[in-house]
């Protein structure tokens, strides 16, 4: 009889950008649809949450919940922090992960999993290989200004998209076919460019990879100026955010800010977070490029709309399958 044929594996780093990151269940699902085993996955951010959840086989229960989310649900979520260095505590939507999660470790789970965060202290990456997930989750998705921080063994953990938005580098050690990376801060496509229909795959092509060790990165200048704009907020403007936030207009956030309702503080927050990454993160996939790239247009949704995991989860997939079948369809 003929030896079957093994699965491709694929080890998948999941970008940070908010509500964007439902995209990452699409994407799971066309690597699933396609018969190729997930065999590591790192995960900044919104990344490191569906990662995570995926690894642990919570992923399933968290997209009915997060598919089931009005606006209203989502408004009702947002506990604003009226003291502290953020304007959310998200203690009510990481209940919810933990309920899912149900006390898993990092190092107990089926799939090699690593979540990224950034020191703010010591202006450093942590990667988060052992230990509660629910703890490396919540550090992990601290987007600054918005979600508070955490404080742990004396650091204060942030957002890891910070200082690395696509995580590549934590996936070196794992013996894979191909990495597949996620970028949540993709330019817009053009309106005469759509996306095609979902047709069957071919088999992944094997491709050779250089095993290179992980190593430690820190940008210390890069950080330092990040955090010194962030600490120019004041308490007072940091209140009359997180009340706009409770009450749940855009038009009540600009006002608490002073800004034209067109454009509110979260979307300058995003806006400024995405151009200092998209500067890190084409330093750092120079050095550790992605076999693919799947690249969501930053403007597909709002960093903090929660409520559209349907139509982030649809496009998620119709970008991977774009991604994937031009890539196996490429000249080796």
């Amino acid at each position: 009889m003929p030896t079957p044929t093994p699965r491709p594996r694929i080890a998948l780093s999941l970008g940070s950008g908010g509500a964007r990151g439902y995209a990452h269940i699409g994407v799971i699902d066309e690597v699933e649809a396609r018969g190729w085993e997930i065999a590591g996955i790192a995960g900044t951010s919104m990344g490191a949450l569906v990662g995570g959840l995926h690894a642990a086989g919570g992923l399933a229960e968290y997209r009915a919940w997060a598919e089931s989310l009005t606006r209203r649900d989502v408004l009702r979520m947002m506990d604003p922090a009226f003291k502290g260095a953020g304007a959310i505590r998200a203690d009510r939507v990481m209940r919810r992960i933990d309920e899912i999660l149900d006390g898993r470790r990092i190092e107990d789970l089926p799939v090699p999993f690593t979540a990224v965060a950034t020191d703010l202290l010591a202006q450093s990456e942590v990667w988060f290989t052992e230990g509660p997930l629910v703890d490396a989750i919540r550090a992990s998705i601290a987007i600054p200004m918005v979600i508070t921080p955490v404080r742990r063994d004396g650091r204060l953990l942030a957002d890891g998209g910070i200082l690395n938005p696509v995580p590549v580098v934590p996936l070196a050690s794992v013996r894979a076919d191909a990495t597949v990376a996620v970028n949540l801060a993709g330019n817009a496509r053009p309106d005469n460019a759509p996306l095609p229909p979902a047709e069957p795959g071919v088999p992944l092509m094997r491709m050779p990879r250089l095993r290179l060790p992980a190593v430690h990165v820190a940008e210390p200048r890069l950080l330092s100026m990040i955090t010194q704009r962030l600490r120019a907020r004041g308490d007072a403007e940091d209140d009359a955010l997180a009340e706009a936030l409770q009450m749940g207009a855009a038009e009540q956030v600009a006002d608490a800010t002073g800004e034209p309702p067109e454009i509110s503080t979260l979307d300058v927050i995003d806006r400024s977070l995405q151009t200092l990454q998209n500067t890190v993160q084409r330093y750092r996939l120079a050095g550790y490029p992605p076999d693919v790239m799947v690249d969501v247009p930053a403007d597909s949704c709002g960093v903090l709309d929660f409520h559209r995991a349907s139509e982030m989860i649809d496009l998620g997939r119709a970008l991977a399958r774009e991604a994937f079948d031009a890539w196996e369809g490429a000249p080796t």
